[in-house]
This record gives structure tokens, sequence and C-alpha cells, in this order.
């Protein structure tokens, strides 16, 4: 096993010039920073992804986006963490991992993150969907040293991008995935300069859960859209769960109904307006809200989301 040299505070620094990595993540986000190291020549000695999961009802499992590419690149995977410490690599590649990376292979390997923000801000499970949220402007990506503490790390290297008014996170993931990629590529092949410790407000991204994707209609309709924007936003009628794909901001005044009545297509808010462009009621495919709402018979003034959740 190499021996690195260690920090101040007792972790293996990242060398200027590594060229042997490990490579650890998990989801469909980390596919292409992999394929773009080996297309760049770097010697992937392993990577490590999450464990095979169960799909549908057998006993079928199936590998991780990430395994799956390294598969197909002919690269050695495990889901063992701690066989990281002994491939003799210079630099572990961390991009969407999902776990807790212990402070004793910290020692032992030292490590860099491909983190989709703008660091101190949205450090965290869901930076993408938490900047879409809060309405920011602009977002980016950072390749940063990992600590123990969450995304604290100083920064190697960063590139900003606009979030553009109607870009859903699916979109802008993509968009910040090839950035991410390029800027990864560039920063290991220019050499690793030394790092600029984080500074300005941190904010936390939390993982997105059904709640946050639940529409709460007394919000305004600009908020209202960027929920939807996030994908899987939610609401009820009749007793039933519906999905809401597509929102566009409505300049209709509906001052006279509560939140969540309708009028044709377009829904109250607590402020403003917003048309339902493209639902999805239980059991159904996506169709415009036009059809569903023609098809459902919806009287005018009635209001969305009042049943509990189905």
């Amino acid at each position: 096993m190499t021996i690195s040299p260690v920090d101040s505070d007792g972790l293996a620094m990242v060398p200027r010039h590594p060229r042997r990595l490990v490579y650890l993540g998990t989801p469909e986000i980390a596919v292409a920073p992999l394929r773009a190291l080996v297309a760049a020549g770097f010697d992937v000695a392993l990577v490590v992804s999450g464990a095979d999961k169960r799909r549908g009802r057998g006993r079928a499992t199936s590998p991780s986006p990430v395994k799956a590419a390294a598969l197909e690149l002919g690269l050695t995977v495990t889901d063992d963490l701690e066989q990281a410490a002994e491939v003799n690599a210079d630099l572990g590649v961390v991009v969407a991992f999902g776990r807790i990376i212990p402070r004793s292979l910290l020692e032992q390997l030292p490590m860099i993150n491909l983190h989709f923000s703008l660091l101190p801000r949205w450090r965290g499970a869901a930076p993408v969907e938490r900047a879409i949220l809060a309405g920011d402007p602009s977002t980016g990506v950072c390749v940063m040293a990992v600590e123990e503490g969450l995304d604290t790390g100083a920064v190697f290297a960063r590139v900003e991008s606009p979030i553009g008014e109607a870009e859903t996170a699916r979109d802008l993931r993509s968009r910040l995935t090839d950035l991410g990629s390029d800027l990864l590529v560039t920063t290991l092949v220019a050499g690793m300069s030394d790092p600029v410790p984080q500074s300005g407000d941190v904010t936390y991204a939390a993982k997105i859960s059904p709640d946050d994707l639940r529409i709460d209609w007394s919000r305004s309709a600009s908020e209202i859209e960027r929920v939807v924007r996030v994908g899987g936003a939610w609401t009820t009628r009749g007793g039933r769960r519906l999905k809401i794909h597509r929102v566009e901001v409505s300049a209709a005044d509906l001052d006279g109904g509560p939140p969540g009545s309708l009028c044709g297509t377009v829904v109250a808010t607590g402020g403003g307006a917003v048309e339902l462009v493209e639902v999805q009621p239980e059991g159904r495919p996506p169709m415009s809200a036009l059809a569903y709402l023609n098809g459902a018979r919806a009287e005018p003034g009635e209001v969305l989301g009042t049943e509990p959740e189905p």
C-alpha cells in the first residue's frame, strides 16, 4: 500500500499529479464523470459503487448505473469501501457516492469530490433541486477536498452557470454533469493546485421528500412552478393523487377563488395563478391537462388539494 503524506488534521493529502484512481459513485449522475476519466487516460484501478438492488417482485437484482458502466468499460467493481485502500491508488474521486467515507480511509487515501453546487451554498444530498426551489439565479459545480464534515472541504476548482427560467431539475442535472465532467478532467490533467477554503453563507440541501413535492396552493405561482420543475410534484383531486408534470405561470386574475380553485386549466394560488399543462392521474399515462379536465368533467370553482393524502 502506498503511504500518502498527511495534512495537519492527519488526513491524506491530495497529490499534485494523480494518475491511478479509485472512483466512488452510484447513480446515473456519476456515470459521465467516470467515462470522462477513462477517456482521458486515467488508470481507474477500482470502482466502488452501491450494492445491487432487487427490482420488481422477483429475486432478480440489477447493478447501480455506475457499476453497469464500469463493467461495460472493463473496470473492477466492488461495493466494499475498504478495498479502496488496497489498490495502491494515488487518489479517490467521489461523485454522488451516497455513503459516509470513514476517517480511517481518508487517512490512507486522499479524496476529492465533484459536487453539484457553488459551495458553501447547498451542501448535502439534493443541491440541484434545492437551488431550483430557492429560485437561485445560478448554480455550478465544484471540485473539493473530502473531509469528515458534510461537504466542508476546500475547493480546488469551480465553474458557475445560470439556471434557465424554465429549466427542470432533470435538464439542469444533465447540464451540470457535462460541466462537472469537463472540470474534473481539466483539473486533474492540469495538476491539483492549492485549494481555497470555502467562504460565505452556508446552506444545506436536505434530501427531497414527498412532502416537499406536494403542492401547497397557498404559495405563490412562481414558487409552485419551481416545485413542478423539480419533478414529482403532486396534489389531490377527488381523493386521488394527481401528478403535475408541467405548469406555466398565468396572467389570469382569479382573486375571487381560494387557492387551488380551478377555472378551466388555470388554478388560483396564494399569489397569482398557474396554468396546468401536463398532468398524470393515478393509473394512467401523462396527458394534457385540458384533455384530463375535460374528460373528468371538472367543475369551475373545484378546489384541488383539499383532501388528505391518499
